[in-house]
């Protein structure tokens, strides 16, 4: 038998986010996910002591390239506006390569009924939020973007895009490039908002 490609905890975080992209969060079980990676439902909390622990560990996995993203952005220079490109673009080809992550970002909802998990899924959503402002004061600062946007707003709009369209996708069982739609909409948006 080869060795195992994930570890047990991985395979837990994959087959929660798999239940929760094909039932929702509040179909998530405990018992499902160990049905789904063949151990009893007691090994689970061998790793996890609880299902918010699983459920903290999932989004973890969920916000785990956040940094990289922001650290790759400012490594490459980019203008402003194409560091906005660069950091949508950097989330949906994550979400096009892996589509049951993006259930996550359609439950945010759920994880606010947790105190833990919601603290947690805040954070995730401020930091995003907040890294798009950022940028976008950039651009103001460089004059791409008219000075009377307001900046936090805009962020919004543009993260509320990426969601909607990834929520399209998913309705659609993922029957168009989410990329190039993404993509497409963000550089109409862009150029409405330029500075003339």
């Amino acid at each position: 038998m080869g060795p195992k490609l994930l570890s047990t905890k991985e395979g837990l975080i994959i087959a929660a986010i798999e239940v929760i992209s094909e039932r929702g969060l509040q179909g998530l079980t405990t018992k499902e996910v160990a049905k789904r990676q063949g151990i009893s439902e007691s090994t689970i909390f061998k790793h996890y002591k609880t299902k918010n622990e699983l459920l903290l560990a999932v989004l973890d996995h969920f916000s785990q390239f956040d940094q990289a993203i922001i650290e790759s952005m400012e490594d490459k220079k980019h203008h402003p506006i194409e560091a906005i490109i660069y950091f949508v673009d950097s989330y949906v080809t994550y979400y096009a390569n892996y589509p049951q992550i993006t259930a996550i970002i359609h439950t945010y909802e759920g994880f606010l009924r947790e105190p833990q998990l919601s603290k947690r899924i805040k954070e995730i959503f401020n930091n995003r939020l907040s890294t798009m402002q950022l940028l976008i004061e950039e651009a103001k600062a460089h004059r791409e973007f008219k000075a009377d946007l307001d900046s936090e707003h805009l962020a919004g709009i543009i993260i509320g895009l990426e969601r909607l369209i990834s929520l399209k996708w998913r309705i659609n069982n993922y029957n168009f490039s989410l990329r190039d739609h993404t993509l497409s909409a963000l550089k109409m948006q862009l150029d409405l908002l330029s500075k003339e």
